[in-house]
C-alpha cells in the first residue's frame, strides 16, 4: 500500500492495515521531515484505499519513536515565527489527518514513547502499551513543549491534571502510571503487545466505540478551573523569563480547554513558535546538539585505548576517594592508595556513607552496596598497583609533593599502565619532567564532588601521548562522566575562564559594591549561586591559591593590583565554610548541613579596602561586571586552541560551573547578545582594564556578523 524510507503500510488480514515505523537509516525512529512527510503520503494511501477496516500502528525498531529529530530544530528556529508556526500547523494537520481516517486506530507502544512519539499514539483511539516501556513528552527540558497536538490531545485522553503533571514536569511515565492516568488502555508483556494490540482494535472494529472516543477527543476539556490557576501558582517560582516553557504550556492547555480541537490546535501552533524563539530553547537545544558531539568525540577517543577494569587511586583524601567511590560503582576494581591509616580509613567511611544513601534513597540494593564497598581495597603500600590500567594521583595541591609520588610510582606500574594527576591548577608538563615514560602521563582534573559532578577535564601536556589521552578519555567515560580534551595553561579550561570572572567580582568589591547585591544579580541571572558565596564554598585559601598560580600565568590581564577581598579574608581567618565565617556566616542545620546568614561584620571588614566608600550600581553594571571578562576569556581559550570547539567550551562551563543552562554557556550567549552588543559594553567599561578588552577575533566577527554557532 506504501513503502517510504521510515515508514510503510500493509495490508495486514480482515480489511486491517498495519502503519509501521521502521527508519531503514538509523537504530531509532525519530519524527524528522522526512517521516512526517511519509506519515502524510501513508495516510493519503490509506484514505483513498477501499475496505480498509482497521488501522494498526506499530514499531519495528526496540523503542516506539523517540522523539522529533533536534538536529533539525536550529534551522527552523531560525527562521521568523510566522514561517515556525506555518511548519508547525502544517505539520500538526499530518497528525490530525491520520486521526481522522475513517476507521478506529490502536497503537502498540512496544518500547520508549517520547515526545513526538507519545503525540503520535494521542493521535489514535486506543493505545497498549509493554510494561517494560516508557513515555513522556519531554520537551521542556529543550525549552520548548508539544507542538504536534500533545498539549491538545493529552489534556482530552488523561485528563487536564494528567496533562499538565507531564508536559510542565517532563518526565518519563512507566507502563503502570501511563495505565493508571488513562492514557494507554492495556499494559502487557512485550512478547505480547501486538497480538493485545490486534484483539483491542478488533474489538473496536465491532463495538464502534471507537467513534465515541474520537468524538471525546473533539471536544473541550471537562476541567475545574482551579486545576490550571493551581498548577500557575506552583510554577510562577520555577518558571522566569529564563526558563518560560512550563508556564506557558499550562497558560496555552488554559486557554485551549474550552475550545474544539481544531481551534486548540491552531492555538498550540501559535504558542510553539512563540516559545520557540526564547533564549532558553535557543540555548537549551544548542546544548543537547552539543552533548551528542561530545559523546560521539569521547567514544572516537575510547576506541584507541583498551578497557580500564583495575585503577589505583594514590590520596584516600576527598577528591581520592571521591574517585575511587565513583569507580567501583561503575565496576572497576580500585585500589586506594595512602601513606596514612586514618586517611584510608576515612576514604573508606566516606564511600560507605555514599553507598548508604544510595541504598537508603531505592536507588540501590544493600547487597549490590557491599559488593561496590569490596571492590575497593585500601592499602598503606604499593603492592597492588603493577597490573593497574590506570593510576590517579590525587595528592596535595603540590608540585614537588606531586613530582616526588609520581616519579616513585612510575617504577612499580606496569608498562602499559596509564598515569593520571588529578589537578585543579598545576602543570601537566613539569610534573612530566619527573617522569621516565611522559607520554603515558596525563592530566585528569575531576571536580568537586565527585559522584555528583558530571566534568572531567583532561589535559594534554606538552608530552602526553594519543594513547594516554585516550585512556583517560574512555576511564572518565566509564565512570559515567563527561571528559573535554583541554590543551595545558595555566588553569586549564574552567579555572581559567572563571577566574576573570572572580577578579570582576573582587574589582567590584573594591570599587565599593556590595557583594550581596552582586550575589543577588548573580543568582537572579541563573547562577547556582553567587561570587560571594562560591569563595566561601571552595574556600578562601584555596581559591587564594588558585588566583596565584593562574593570574601568574597571565600577568598582562589578570594580575590583582589592588588589595582584595580574598587576600583580606584570609588574613582575617575567614575562610567560609571551612571554619564557619568567610563573607557569610555558617551554622549546621538539624541535618549537619551548612546553613548561610548574612554577616555585617564582614561588611565592616571590606570597608578598609574600598577606597572610594560603598558605591551604588545597576544590576545591569554589576552583570557586565562580571560576565564581560568570562565571555571574553572563553573566547581566548577557542581561540588558543584550549578547547577545540565551542560546544567543548560552552558545555565545561555549564557541567563544572554551573553557567545557567538556559543561557547555554558563554559563547552561546553571547550569540544571543550579539558581538556588537559585547564589544560595545566592553567599550563602557575599558577604564577597568585589559580584562575587558575583546580580542581582535571578537572584533573582527562582529564586523562580518560571524557567530560562534
Amino acid at each position: 500500500m506504501f513503502k517510504g524510507e521510515s515508514i510503510r503500510a500493509d495490508v495486514a488480514e480482515n480489511g486491517i492495515v498495519e502503519l509501521c515505523f521502521d527508519a531503514r537509516d538509523g537504530s531509532v525512529n525519530k519524527l524528522d521531515r522526512r517521516t512526517i512527510d511519509e506519515l502524510k503520503a501513508a495516510t493519503e494511501a490509506i484514505r483513498n484505499s477501499p475496505g480498509v477496516r482497521g488501522i494498526l500502528v506499530t514499531s519495528a525498531k526496540d523503542a516506539f519513536i523517540v522523539g522529533a529529530d533536534i538536529f533539525e530544530f536550529p534551522t527552523l528556529f531560525g527562521q521568523a515565527p510566522e514561517r515556525i508556526e506555518a511548519y508547525i500547523a502544517q505539520a500538526s494537520a499530518v497528525f490530525t489527518a491520520f486521526e481522522d481516517l475513517d476507521a478506529p486506530i490502536v497503537t502498540a507502544l512496544n518500547g520508549l514513547a517520547l515526545g513526538g512519539g507519545l503525540e503520535m499514539a494521542l493521535a489514535s483511539d486506543a493505545r497498549v502499551m509493554s510494561d517494560a516501556a516508557q513515555i513522556g513528552l519531554p520537551e521542556v527540558s529543550l525549552g520548548l513543549f508539544p507542538g504536534f497536538g500533545g498539549t491538545v490531545r493529552l489534556p482530552r485522553v488523561g485528563g487536564a491534571a494528567v496533562g499538565i503533571d507531564w508536559i510542565s514536569s517532563g518526565k518519563p511515565q512507566t507502563a503502570q502510571r501511563a495505565l493508571a492516568a488513562g492514557v494507554v488502555d492495556k499494559v502487557v508483556p512485550a512478547a505480547a503487545v501486538r497480538d493485545a494490540a490486534m484483539e483491542l482494535l478488533t474489538g473496536l472494529m465491532r463495538s464502534g466505540e471507537w467513534r465515541a472516543r474520537r468524538q471525546r477527543r473533539h471536544g473541550p476539556v471537562a476541567a475545574d478551573p482551579k486545576v490550571f490557576q493551581e498548577a500557575k501558582r506552583s510554577l510562577a517560582p520555577l518558571s522566569s523569563n529564563h526558563q518560560p516553557a512550563a508556564l506557558s504550556a499550562v497558560e496555552l492547555m488554559e486557554r485551549a480547554a474550552g475550545a474544539p480541537r481544531d481551534e486548540a490546535l491552531r492555538l498550540e501552533s501559535t504558542a510553539f513558535a512563540q516559545v520557540a524563539k526564547t533564549q532558553a530553547a535557543a540555548s537549551l537545544i544548542q546544548l543537547f546538539i552539543n552533548d551528542q558531539a561530545i559523546r560521539k568525540k569521547a567514544k572516537d577517543y575510547a576506541k584507541a585505548a583498551p578497557k580500564a577494569r583495575r585503577a589505583a587511586i594514590l590520596g584516600a583524601g576527598i577528591m581520592g576517594g571521591g574517585i575511587a567511590y565513583t569507580a567501583a560503582a561503575r565496576g572497576i576494581h580500585v585500589t586506594m592508595k595512602d601513606i596514612r591509616q586514618d586517611a584510608l580509613d576515612a576514604g573508606v567511611a566516606e564511600a560507605r556513607r555514599l553507598l548508604a544513601k544510595q541504598v537508603d534513597s531505592g536507588r540501590m540494593k544493600a547487597e549490590q552496596a557491599e559488593r561496590v564497598l569490596a571492590d575497593i581495597h585500601p592499602t598503606l603500600d604499593y603492592q597492588d598497583v603493577g597490573s593497574v590500567d590506570v593510576l590517579i594521583e590525587a595528592v596535595v595541591e603540590s608540585m614537588p609533593v606531586k613530582k616526588t609520588v609520581l616519579a616513585e610510582v612510575e617504577q612499580r606500574v606496569g608498562s602499559e599502565t596509564i598515569l593520571a594527576s588529578n589537578t585543579s591548577s598545576l602543570s601537566i608538563s613539569e610534573m612530566a619532567r619527573a617522569l621516565g615514560r611522559p607520554a603515558s602521563f596525563v592530566g585528569m582534573h575531576f571536580f568537586n564532588p565527585v559522584p555528583q559532578m558530571p566534568l572531567v577535564e583532561v589535559i594534554r601536556g606538552a608530552q602526553t601521548g594519543e594513547r594516554a589521552v585516550a585512556a583517560a578519555v574512555g576511564f572518565a567515560s566509564a565512570l559515567g562522566k563527561t571528559p573535554i580534551v583541554v590543551r595545558e595553561c595555566p588553569g586549564f579550561l574552567v579555572n581559567r575562564i572563571l577566574m576573570p570572572y572572580m577578579i570582576g567580582f573582587l574589582r567590584a568589591v573594591r570599587d565599593g559594591a556590595d557583594y550581596l547585591e552582586i550575589d543577588r544579580v548573580a543568582e537572579a541571572f541563573g547562577w547556582p549561586m553567587g561570587p560571594a558565596y562560591l569563595q566561601d564554598v571552595v574556600g578562601m585559601d584555596t581559591l587564594r591559591h588558585v588566583l596565584e598560580v593562574i593570574s601568574s600565568g597571565f600577568k598582562e590581564r589578570m594580575r590583582i593590583d589592588f588589595p582584595h577581598a580574598v587576600e583580606l579574608l584570609v588574613k582575617s581567618n575567614r575562610l567560609g565554610q571551612k571554619n564557619g565565617a568567610g563573607y557569610y556566616r555558617y551554622e549546621s542545620d538539624p541535618k549537619g548541613r551548612p546553613r548561610k546568614t548574612v554577616d555585617p561584620q564582614a561588611a565592616t571588614l571590606l570597608a578598609g579596602i574600598q577606597p572610594g566608600g560603598t558605591q551604588t550600581f545597576t544590576d545591569e553594571e554589576l552583570l557586565d561586571r562580571l560576565m564581560l571578562p568570562l565571555i571574553i576569556e572563553a573566547v581566548r581559550c577557542l581561540e588558543e586552541g584550549i578547547a577545540a570547539t565551542a560546544a567543548e567550551v560552552d558545555t565545561s562551563l555549564v557541567l563544572g560551573l554551573g553557567f545557567p543552562r538556559y543561557a547555554g554557556g558563554p559563547l552561546k550567549y553571547a550569540d544571543w547578545l550579539g558581538l556588537e552588543q559585547v564589544i560595545a559594553r566592553c567599550e563602557r567599561y575599558a577604564g577597568l582594564g585589559p580584562l575587558y578588552t575583546p580580542t581582535e577575533g571578537m572584533r573582527r566577527a562582529a564586523r562580518n556578523g560571524t557567530t560562534f554557532y
